[in-house]
């Protein structure tokens, strides 16, 4: 970014927020998908 004007830094942050929304996405569903791997070992356990 050669210049720090509106749209540019709008360009950017719109950017960003998309790769953390991503990051989030991918951390929430190996929690979920983590949590069903103990559901089904304690099931099976029992």
């Amino acid at each position: 970014m050669g210049r720090n004007n509106p749209k540019n830094i709008k360009t950017h942050n719109d950017k960003l927020h998309k790769e953390q929304a991503k990051e989030k996405a991918k951390k929430n569903a190996r929690a979920e998908k983590l949590k069903e791997i103990q559901r089904k070992f304690n099931e099976s356990k029992s």
